[in-house]
């Protein structure tokens, strides 16, 4: 029994144009939102802290970074509250075990005030981030110190080589996956003009993608200007870089799979006899993985498998994960390709591709659980942060992707039981058209016999062309796999626009690393000044009392402090001597010992006590009674 398509009409270019045009549309918006670039290696903490009032200036500021980083003398500005420089411009490297820590000296003699340290670094994945906070010597003041306000990487630089970056991976999957579908699934299809497309485009365009990558980094790791993507200068630095040794490494492999596609559609695609095909076969299949890998390892070595937990692992699986999606989606986009462009393909090599893809999005499952694991951490990371909602997006279309290809798979079972000549599919269309092939139309002789030839055998090609759709929209199962092959190449645009965001944001794990670093370095700020009081006992005679101590305004910087003195019945009592420390053990800060005033009876005072920064302080207060009576009491109260 014959199967009989749903009735659907054929696409149509019209249609065709509306799903590139929506897919156009899709992709902008994802790399809109792509940049600029979110971080990858994310300031953890500094000392000073951001907003941290010191009593004296420090000898050097100090930034601890979530991941390795690329930086440089000019890499760590210390600005005065006038905009000057106020750093030695030497950066010390202070990193000790898995700690990623620099600084850079400062001038002595620099006055109080309020000071912003901007700071540029390369993360360890490419990734260039930038950031600024400020910190006050003895006192907050203003400051006239301008930074940035474009985020290194974005602008129209960012825009730009985030778009290089796309077409980098689309390259990648069109040239793998069509070479892989011509020697894995369709060995004719090396003499098909539509696949050859497809592969030498895959590979022009990542040839193109990887040099503007190239150009552009210089401007898009630094000033962000489009002129300087032709300093020869930066160019040469960016040669000295891990990812630019990744890039030159991906253009050298690009060189060797030019050779790989000149012998595919050179004297693979001419070779006549079987026994020698299949053994060119089988070199074109080693010596194409080969460089498939070394391209997709140019990846894996510079983004953030490099980095992180496990790496040794991450790589290895990151390249295994890139080559599984370019034989899916390659694959899938040449299939495409030949149902619509090209006269026939045999039942047998939709059937291998099937498998193939199959097995292609098994290995992606397999590896993107661990890259999950290993990005991500916790559940609520998922929902909780860019990269863990992403990732749901992505999870997402590969299930619509999925759901849409076992579709694909019920019209290809169906395919494979028609299995009627290309010959016996022109007679049905014949017989369906009610009506002979049409006639050449004459052309008179009017003695220009090249004119004459040139019309027929362009009127000879029309004839083909539409002879040639004919036969390919006579199969009912034909057209129904071209439909959701259609559906599928359109997700899959939108997959890979995801996956390009998401090299491009910063990891969940490292992400909740530095929102749980920020949450330790931040205290609850009192909407009052401090207020405490304790019972103390010196043991000698008239030794007992209470100790009461403000602190205004309790919070970091110069602060007015008060400490009474009242005897049991809480009447101001005098005594000898009364001090005051403060200590913040969790930074081996102090104790910071203070001596108040006498001002009357049972009250001392001081001026200007400074709480460098904001933490789990206790306040010890010692009180001398007699000569050889004394005692302190102390009490731990969280300042901010």
């Amino acid at each position: 029994m014959t199967a009989t398509a749903p009735p659907l009409r054929t696409p149509t270019r019209r249609s065709l144009t509306r799903l590139l045009l929506v897919t156009v549309a899709l992709l902008g918006a994802l790399l809109a939102g792509a940049v600029p670039a979110s971080a990858h290696a994310a300031l953890t903490g500094s000392d000073p802290k951001d907003g941290a009032v010191v009593a004296t200036a420090p000898a050097q500021v100090a930034l601890t970074f979530s991941e390795g980083v690329a930086l440089d003398a000019n890499s760590i500005r210390v600005l005065d509250p006038t905009g000057k420089r106020s750093d030695t411009a030497e950066l010390v490297n202070l990193c000790s075990g898995d700690i990623v820590k620099y600084g850079v000296r400062l001038r002595t003699g620099i006055p109080n005030g309020t000071y912003t340290v901007a700071w540029q670094a390369i993360s360890a994945d490419s990734h260039p981030v930038s950031g600024a906070f400020t910190f006050s010597i003895g006192a907050p003041s203003a400051t006239a110190a301008v930074v940035p306000s474009q985020e290194v990487g974005g602008g129209l630089v960012g825009v730009l080589y985030g778009i290089a970056r796309y077409a980098a991976y689309a390259g990648f999957v069109l040239l793998t996956g069509g070479a892989a579908f011509v020697l894995a699934c369709w060995r004719r299809g090396a003499t098909v003009g539509p696949v050859q497309r497809v592969v030498v485009g895959g590979w022009l365009t990542m040839t193109a993608a990887t040099l503007a990558m190239l150009l552009l980094r210089t401007p898009y790791t630094g000033s962000g200007k489009l002129s300087d993507a032709f300093d020869l200068n930066g160019l040469r630095a960016v040669l000295e870089t891990k990812p630019g040794a990744a890039l030159i490494s991906r253009l050298l492999l690009l060189g060797a799979a030019a050779l790989f596609v000149s012998v595919l559609f050179g004297a693979y695609a001419k070779r006549e006899d079987e026994a020698e095909k299949k053994d060119l076969t089988f070199g074109l299949a080693i010596g194409g993985t080969v460089v498939a890998a070394g391209l997709a390892a140019t990846w894996a070595l510079a983004e953030h498998a490099s980095t992180g937990l496990q790496p040794g692992i991450a790589m290895p699986v990151d390249v295994l994960h890139l080559l599984a999606v370019a034989t899916w989606l390659g694959g899938l986009t040449t299939l495409l390709v030949v149902l619509f462009r090209a006269p026939g393909i045999e039942r047998a090599a939709v059937l291998r591709f099937s498998r193939i893809a199959f097995w292609s999005v098994a290995v992606l499952a397999a590896t993107g659980v661990y890259q999950s694991w290993r990005q991500v951490g916790t559940w609520s990371a998922l929902v909780d942060t860019a990269y863990g909602q992403l990732l749901l997006v992505k999870v997402a279309l590969v299930a619509v992707l999925v759901a849409t290809a076992s579709v694909s798979r019920r019209w290809t079972a169906r395919l494979s039981e028609h299995t009627a000549p290309e010959a016996e599919a022109a007679s049905i269309v014949e017989q369906r058209a009610g009506e002979p092939e049409p006639e050449p139309v004459t052309v008179p002789d009017d003695g220009n016999d090249t004119k004459r030839a040139a019309q027929l055998a362009r009127q000879r090609a029309a004839m083909s062309t539409a002879r040639e759709k004919r036969i390919r929209d006579a199969d009912p199962e034909r057209t129904g796999l071209r439909r959701t092959v259609l559906a599928e190449a359109g997700i899959a645009v939108v997959l890979l626009a995801v996956t390009t965001v998401l090299t491009q944001t910063e990891p969940a794990r490292t992400q909740q690393a530095v929102d749980r670093a920020k949450a330790g370095s931040q205290v609850a700020v009192a909407d009052r000044p401090v207020d405490i009081r304790l019972p103390f006992d010196t043991g000698g005679q008239n030794g007992k009392g209470t100790v009461e101590l403000t602190l205004d305004p309790g919070r970091t910087g110069a602060n007015d402090l008060h400490v009474y003195l009242q005897d049991p019945a809480g009447k101001p009592k005098d005594a000898p001597e009364v001090k005051v420390a403060f200590t913040l053990a969790a930074k081996s800060v102090g104790p910071l010992p203070v001596v108040p005033d006498h001002v009357t009876t049972g009250h001392w005072s001081a001026s200007g006590v400074q709480i460098p920064m904001a933490g789990d302080w206790q306040i010890s207060v010692t009180v001398r009674t007699s000569e050889i009576d004394e005692t302190t009491v102390d009490k731990n109260v969280k300042i901010g």
